[in-house]
């Protein structure tokens, strides 16, 4: 006669539900808090790009992008050295001072100052081909990865959206996008991709928001000092600042480089990346909206052609397969030069 006790549940009846299948508050309260962060993600940085059109209202557009990266980078970078414990080395600051000229200066510079002269949507929209750029990049890079023909047919696609937005005038009834902004804007996606590979490999420090806090703090400077020798800051007058551009600027501080940031990294370890990736093509259809919204940007028939068609190679890219030999970082999307 065995001496075993029973189950512990051998007392449950029969069709009383396993305590494992049972519904948590705390995974309901956790699956809550991903659909706001990709919330966040997706309507704050959508958003960015208007904030910077009414920013550079009445601020210079390097001086605006130079006092959004400085404040976050103030603020932000002696509460993260207490908060982490990290102590940044000498390799940390020479990742985050190239990094800091590459994304901030060059790629949130850049952006910034195409809003002069490029509607805050489009700008969104070619924006959101640094996914393709970032393709070629890493294809070019030493020991880099070859496209896949899917991959190969997404950059056809977008570089012919582009050309569609500045190609014949008056094509669909509206005017093309001026050519100045759109090489700037390649200019500064290029920059950011170039960027962000190097971040990935060049040795950041352990925690991404300090990281980012101490790339602000340089690109930042470097842009205020931009700023100076382009001769913003003579252009520049505080009484003539508009109560508008001090709001947008504090909203790219606080939501796009604060909540909209951290709301990213959280989705990134809550999520997939394919899931993440899509913010890239909800980010332009937010911006679009939002410019034609309140700042009475017209959609075209031209910009609503070259959107499906910058925005399917989008896709095709972030879906395409990857070498087996990526590293998993290298999967990871990545933050566009006019969000961060």
């Amino acid at each position: 006669m065995s001496t075993t006790s029973p189950p512990v549940n051998s007392t449950r009846p029969p069709d009383a539900p396993k305590a494992s299948s049972l519904p948590t508050h705390g995974h309901t309260g956790a699956t809550t808090l991903v659909l706001a962060a990709f919330g966040a993600v997706y309507l704050l940085w959508g958003s960015t790009y208007l904030a910077m059109r009414v920013g550079i209202e009445t601020i210079p557009p390097l001086m605006l992008a130079g006092l959004r990266h400085v404040t976050v980078g103030v603020l932000c970078y002696p509460l993260l050295r207490w908060k982490t414990g990290v102590r940044p080395t000498a390799t940390h600051w020479k990742t985050t001072a190239v990094t800091g000229v590459l994304l901030l200066f060059v790629g949130n510079g850049g952006v910034c100052w195409s809003e002069q002269i490029v509607p805050s949507g489009i700008t969104a929209l070619l924006v959101s081909m640094v996914s393709l750029w970032l393709v070629i990049v890493d294809w070019l890079r030493p020991g880099g990865h070859r496209p896949v023909p899917k991959v190969l047919l997404g950059l056809f696609l977008g570089f012919g959206g582009v050309a569609l937005l500045v190609g014949p005038a008056h094509l669909g009834g509206s005017e093309r996008v001026d050519l100045r902004g759109v090489a700037v804007l390649v200019v500064a996606c290029f920059a950011w991709a170039c960027g962000s590979l190097y971040s990935k490999h060049g040795g950041m420090p352990g925690s991404p928001l300090l990281g980012v806090a101490m790339q602000g703090l340089v690109g930042g400077t470097v842009l205020l000092f931009a700023g100076l020798l382009s001769g913003e800051f003579h252009q520049f007058h505080l009484a003539a600042v508009s109560g508008r551009s001090w709001v947008a600027l504090a909203y790219l501080v606080v939501f796009g480089s604060g909540i909209g940031f951290t709301s990213y990294l959280y989705i990134l370890k809550k999520s997939t990346a394919a899931r993440v990736a899509t913010y890239a093509l909800v980010n332009p259809v937010v911006a679009l909206f939002l410019g034609w919204l309140i700042a009475d940007e017209t959609i075209s028939l031209r910009t609503v052609i070259a959107a499906v068609i910058i925005l399917t190679a989008v896709i095709l890219v972030i879906t395409a397969p990857h070498p087996a030999s990526a590293r998993k970082e290298d999967l990871e999307p990545i933050p566009a030069p006019g969000e961060v």
